[in-house]
């Protein structure tokens, strides 16, 4: 099974993903961790490119480097572990780049959708877990960490609301993408996202 999480920064993605696999183990399952962009020698080479403060990329060289990227993480990593029976929990997938560079920088999503299956040659996720959260809550959360922001982290507010808005847009009338509130605590929306996966048949 193929489990994408999704949304805005500081959202939880990360802590979801962990979590979840915690637990898929707990239970005897074999699972993957992967995350986007980056998880492997050239993506992680790209990652530091696209996330580097002050770099000026223009919309069209970010969804390159996304699915350069993700056409290697997908090879190299995804596929093979699909194929060996393991669970991939991956955090971010296609539709952070429908959110990000297409609601978000402006690109035609009929021009990203072929982009990126192009990259993933076709994989789709299973299941998909978006992460809804107000940019009010998402910002406090960034600023918490007390860690310098990122690039996309230091986009203005009204990026970030197209990109929140484009997710939510992206999940609607979708029977693979589940919405939680990420304004929960960690551990309730842990214990949420579990109790999908029953449904999905993962555990």
């Amino acid at each position: 099974m193929f489990i994408v999480v999704e949304g805005i920064e500081g959202s939880g993605k990360s802590t979801l993903a962990a979590g979840l696999a915690d637990r898929l183990r707990g239970a005897g399952r074999d699972v993957l961790v992967a995350r986007e962009p980056g998880g492997t020698e050239a993506g992680d080479a790209i990652r530091r490119i696209l996330l580097q403060p002050g770099r000026d990329l223009v919309p069209a060289t970010e969804a390159f480097l996304v699915n350069a990227s993700r056409a290697q993480l997908v090879e190299e990593v995804i596929r093979p572990a699909l194929s060996a029976g393991r669970i991939v929990i991956c955090d971010r997938y296609v539709d952070s780049t429908l959110a990000y560079q297409g609601y978000g920088r402006g690109i035609p999503l009929e021009i990203l959708s072929g982009l990126c299956t192009l990259a993933t040659g076709g994989l789709t996720a299973d299941l998909t877990i978006l992460l809804d959260l107000s940019l009010e809550v998402s910002r406090e959360r960034l600023q918490s960490r007390g860690e310098a922001r990122d690039r996309m982290e230091s986009a203005d507010a009204a990026f970030h609301e197209r990109v929140r808005a484009g997710f939510l847009e992206l999940a609607a009338n979708r029977p693979s993408v589940y919405l939680l509130d990420a304004a929960v605590g960690a551990q309730r929306l842990l214990d949420r996202a579990w109790a999908l996966l029953t449904t999905a048949g993962a555990r």
